[in-house]
């Protein structure tokens, strides 16, 4: 999940909620969509390998 900061930036969140928080896990900012895209993609493909 990509949402847009105040900042500007992108930031990837998973897609889960972590149960000992109760909030989604950061997974990283990028300034750009499209890297916080091509990230999400990278990591969809190392959660199945």
């Amino acid at each position: 999940m990509i949402r847009k900061l105040k900042s500007g930036q992108y930031r990837l969140y998973s897609r889960k909620k972590n149960p000992k928080t109760g909030r989604r896990r950061n997974l990283g900012t990028f300034n750009t969509r499209k890297a916080a895209q091509a990230h999400e993609r990278a990591v969809q493909y190392f959660k199945r390998g």
